[in-house]
């Protein structure tokens, strides 16, 4: 058997100076060679799991590009292949091939070759891998058709008496929290439960696109429906007017929240959850995708202590997570935050958030106005909706108080022109803000199989691509679609961001009641770099495609 040294440097992983420190390494702290290496960040964990597996004369497979046959996977249940950490992904000669973290593992390999009725070949691969395999390929929808049927519809539908009795082991309650565990695992944003006539269908928004996962008999709607709205503390007796609630579910350890709202249709109602990770609103600037020059204009006005920042864009385009983001830079114990949110989606430690209830008169005007006299340094105001609240937040920041905001419009220069429309006085407009972000979110393409190709000379031009045509055409990607994107060729989002400082040309425009193409063509004068532009930017860079930036970008 060839030793680990001689087939990682074969491989070409290590130089023999490196494996050199290794081993004097290995033999100072009495541990493994292959661990050695992983830890002085001279080999990852895949690279060492591969060179152990030639070492024992078995093969090494990437889980996360390899064509995984979905007849295998059906084989073996989820919950053995979870007890082993081992995943069928296809058939050889004859045999079933297993990729496993432990390929010494007799009992799993007997488990299998017993439960299937085949032999078994074992590959390796890494422990995460596999279990991350596992979360993708043993999805819950076979057993979520078998509860859908085991589901007893025999009951009323207006028998609310047996609903409020549901036990945890029921159908509908594991129906339920499969498809929420389904969701989590599918990297969803959303989920959409829709009555139709004849049907209850089932929609998962990933990557800010929705995907039916599933439809369901018409029978089940009404449990489901009641479930969902016990769980969410809602009132389940009340089926005609709109409803929020908030639960909280547990999913590989980490806790989830989920917002829930109802809506009366005319079929019944429908119910989209919004599944909120903390983990979004702990997020660094850095890693929104801010261009350099974006992120220099921007970060000089919030390190300002006082004045208005507003992000703009519609709805679903990160603007929460943005404002979150610059939170978590300037908020420090020696300031005082304060936020007004409707709702407060993301519960954050260290700052003052306050939900606003306009059932019980406290609006977003007045919660700011309470919130003056609460000795603020930094305000976040979840959205100006109205006169009353633009024209208090635009006083708080010229009262020396930084005020963070989102507003509703397409582009940067047309925040001041939507202020003054509110009715605020154009010189408290320029002289109170002093930046506007306006922001989309695309879909990145795939690292693992986006496809590179030289676009035409005649589509550069057609797109008004950033390119001189003396030049030859840039490299750019598409998506291709693979096991490790669900087939869409695109996995995660970046931010195209618009980033307009509030210059003294711009003030005086806004003084003067000018358009928002004038204050536009004076911004860009002044070096704003457009939403387009932005992701055009991205597009050469490699991180998304130009059918996805024209998706989202006029």
């Amino acid at each position: 058997m060839k030793q680990l040294g001689d087939i990682l440097l074969e491989g070409g992983h290590v130089t023999r100076e490196q494996l050199a420190n290794a081993v004097e390494e290995q033999r100072r702290l009495g541990r493994s060679l292959g661990r050695v290496l992983v830890d002085l960040g001279m080999l990852s964990e895949g690279q060492l799991v591969a060179a152990l597996a030639t070492q024992i004369g078995l093969k090494f497979v990437d889980l996360s590009d390899y064509p995984v046959d979905g007849s295998a996977v059906a084989k073996v249940p989820d919950a053995v292949c979870r007890r082993h950490n081992a995943l069928p992904i296809g058939y050889e000669d004859g045999k079933l091939v297993v990729a496993m973290a432990d390929p010494a593992n007799v009992f799993a390999v007997d488990d299998i070759r017993s439960m299937t009725g085949m032999e078994v070949k074992a590959v390796v691969a890494t422990k995460a891998d596999v279990l991350a395999a596992i979360n993708r390929y043993q999805r819950s929808d076979t057993e979520m058709d078998e509860l859908t049927s085991a589901i007893d519809v025999s009951h009323d539908e207006d028998d609310l008496s047996k609903v409020t009795e549901i036990i945890e082991d029921a159908p509908i309650v594991k129906f339920v929290n499969l498809l929420i565990t389904q969701a989590i695992q599918d990297r969803a944003s959303d989920i959409h439960i829709e009555p139709a006539e004849k049907d209850l269908r089932v929609r998962f928004r990933i990557d800010g696109v929705l995907h039916e996962v599933m439809r369901s008999p018409k029978t089940i709607t009404s449990g489901v429906t009641s479930r969902l709205k016990i769980m969410a503390d809602i009132n389940i007796a009340e089926r005609r007017i709109p409803q929020d609630g908030r639960l909280s579910v547990n999913a590989n350890g980490k806790k989830i929240d989920l917002r829930v709202a109802t809506l009366p249709t005319v079929w019944g109602e429908k119910i989209v959850m919004r599944i909120l990770d903390n983990s979004t609103a702990m997020m660094k600037l850095s890693d929104l995708g801010f261009g350099d020059e974006n992120y220099e204009v921007y970060s000089k006005s919030f390190v300002k202590p006082y004045g208005m920042i507003l992000v703009t864009g519609p709805t679903g385009s990160g603007k929460s997570t943005t404002l979150y983001a610059t939170l978590n830079i300037v908020s420090k114990p020696e300031v005082n935050v304060i936020t007004v949110e409707d709702p407060v989606e993301y519960r954050i430690p260290g700052i003052n958030q306050v939900q606003a209830n306009p059932k019980a008169g406290l609006t977003f005007a007045a919660a700011l106005r309470s919130i003056l006299r609460s000795d603020p340094d930094i305000v976040l105001l979840g959205e100006i909706r109205d006169k009353e609240t633009a024209h208090i937040a635009i006083e708080a920041a010229l009262t020396g108080h930084l005020v963070l905001s989102t507003l509703h419009t397409n582009d940067a220069p047309s925040a001041i022109v939507r202020l003054t429309e509110m009715g605020i006085e154009p010189f408290l407009v320029g002289s109170a803000l002093d930046c506007v972000l306006a922001q989309r979110l695309a879909r990145k393409l795939c690292g693992k199989c986006k496809e590179a190709y030289q676009p035409t000379r005649e589509s550069l031009v057609e797109m008004r691509f950033p390119w001189s045509p003396d030049e030859p055409p840039p490299t750019l990607y598409r998506p291709v679609g693979c096991s490790a994107c669900s087939k869409t060729g695109y996995k995660g989002r970046i931010a195209l961001h618009e980033v307009m400082a509030v210059s003294e040309e711009i003030e005086k425009l806004a003084v003067e009641h000018a358009s928002a193409l004038t204050i536009s063509k004076v911004a860009l004068e002044q070096g704003m770099i457009t939403l387009r532009h932005d992701g055009l930017a991205k597009v050469k860079a490699g991180h998304t495609s130009m059918e996805e930036i024209f998706r989202v970008v006029v």
